[in-house]
């Protein structure tokens, strides 16, 4: 057992964030297959943010420990686990559990960090790497000379997709506040602010003939609009109903309604595809494949930050014990790129 003590933050039901609780323990011994992670970054992801409100669709019962990915040293392995791997930097994708000190995960499930990157950095581009590249090279199947539309261009997800698909040779419409135009203008990205009222419109003067491809995080009535901007052959990627963060009422309603969207739209006989990206999806069916895609995937974002092709943005770096201004921080919308927490 180790003399460390482990520090979790705490979700104790819908509350504001200044109502996280933090809580200590010891630190977990591993169990077979297992692994014991001590956290070096962890962060806010939009996830944590629906959470807080109750508005994740599939989140645990209240209280749990949020937290959606990780990336730390691997302190202890069970049996089973290479104990060679002790004090190795890996990246875990965990949806809750990451906001603590020490996190038990699979050993499958850990994916080694590239020398070279820091903590924060690879943090950064966890959950929103993985995203951003399996919506982009999995589910579009984008190729180099195509014109894409992605919405929130600034956010998390959007600031790694804009970037992958500029390095493969995509052009890319995003769309964001005036105040993050000149820093999308520099990755070579067309910017359209959302905020000066018809986005459709605007788009469509860039793009007439329509863009090959929308990833939309939005929901709501953008994923109609975004539908329709779509020239022949070209895919919508809904990936998540951020316009409805606020609401009250069922949690999996706007997400059943989107699904059911795109059920409707792929029966028409146009030659659009409609998709609702889920990270999880496949892993109840093979755990086994879904592991392997998700360690090539995270593997090729890796490379492709160390190459340069995508500059991880940190916004503000907080110690695991101000969880809660973390979070307010990240719902604020004023800052670009990741809040991250370390231990």
């Amino acid at each position: 057992m180790s003399s460390e003590r482990l520090v979790q933050v705490v979700l104790p039901g819908i509350v504001a964030p200044e109502d996280l609780r933090i809580r200590q323990a010891a630190v977990p011994d591993p169990g077979p297959g297992q692994m014991v992670i001590a956290m070096e970054a962890t962060g806010v992801s939009f996830a944590e943010q629906q959470m807080r409100r109750g508005r994740y669709y599939d989140q645990p019962p209240f209280p749990f420990v949020p937290g959606y990915d990780l990336v730390g040293r691997v302190l202890s392995t069970g049996q089973g686990v290479d104990p060679g791997l002790a004090g190795r930097r890996v990246a875990a994708l965990v949806k809750v559990g990451g906001w603590a000190s020490h996190v038990l995960v699979d050993a499958k499930d850990a994916v080694e960090v590239p020398d070279g990157l820091t903590a924060a950095h690879a943090e950064t581009v966890v959950v929103n790497g993985i995203t951003a590249w399996q919506m982009l090279h999995r589910t579009a199947r984008v190729r180099a000379g195509q014109t894409v539309l992605v919405h929130g261009a600034s956010g998390g997800v959007g600031s790694v997709l804009v970037q992958l698909a500029r390095a493969a040779g995509v052009k890319v419409i995003g769309t964001a506040s005036a105040r993050h135009h000149d820093a999308l203008r520099e990755l070579s990205v067309t910017p359209v602010d959302y905020r000066a009222g018809n986005v459709t419109a605007q788009v469509q003067e860039l793009a007439p003939g329509g863009v090959d491809a929308v990833f939309d995080h939005v929901g709501g009535r953008s994923v109609i609009d975004s539908w329709h901007l779509l020239a022949p052959g070209g895919t919508l990627v809904a990936y998540g109903s951020a316009s409805t963060r606020d609401d009250t009422g069922s949690k999996q309603w706007p997400v059943l309604k989107i699904l059911a969207r795109t059920w409707i739209w792929n029966t028409l006989p146009n030659g659009r595809r409609a998709h609702f990206y889920n990270i999880w999806a496949g892993r109840t069916l093979n755990k086994d494949r879904f592991r392997a895609r998700l360690r090539t995937d995270l593997t090729e974002v890796f490379a492709a930050v160390r190459r340069g092709d995508v500059t991880p943005h940190i916004a503000a770096q907080l110690p695991l014990t101000r969880a809660s201004e973390a979070l307010r921080l990240a719902e604020s919308g004023t800052v670009t790129g990741k809040v991250v927490l370390t231990p």
